[in-house]
């Protein structure tokens, strides 16, 4: 059982996990976020045949939000840092292709599936935060 104990103390200290947790937290925010602008938009904007149409909206009150607190405290500290316009650029580029995928989604589920318009937030908001994540850690908060 000590063998247990100790692999997960090591892994509660390793930066990752840190790292992980905040950017989860930042995510929930940035979730709700999302969530508000996204629901009201598909539901009574657009409607379901064209809740797509609400996603960039959401995405962009999202990825401001989200920008302000990975930067800010989910990846501080992090690595060898390049501030700048550069960085905004390359978070810019993940959030990008965060958008891609939750239209994606989005369009499939409820233009292809038919489903509600909020049938799409469930595969979409577990998918997305932990691609970017990666995609965060290893290329713009590096």
């Amino acid at each position: 059982m000590t063998g247990v104990a100790g692999g997960i103390e090591r892994l509660r200290e390793a930066p990752i996990v840190g790292q992980l947790m905040r950017f989860l937290v930042a995510g929930g925010i940035t979730t709700v976020l999302y969530t508000a602008v996204y629901l009201p938009l598909a539901m009574w904007v657009f409607g379901r045949e064209r809740a797509v149409l609400a996603v960039p909206f959401a995405f962009a009150v999202a990825v401001t939000a989200g920008f302000w607190l990975h930067s800010n405290w989910s990846f501080k500290g992090h690595g060898t840092r390049s501030e700048g316009p550069g960085q905004r650029a390359k978070f810019v580029g993940v959030q990008a292709s965060g958008l891609l995928m939750h239209a994606a989604i989005t369009w499939f589920v409820t233009d292809r599936l038919g489903m509600p318009a909020w049938a799409p937030l469930i595969p979409g908001l577990i998918l997305v935060p932990l691609v970017t994540f990666f995609l965060n850690r290893q290329w713009v908060f590096r």
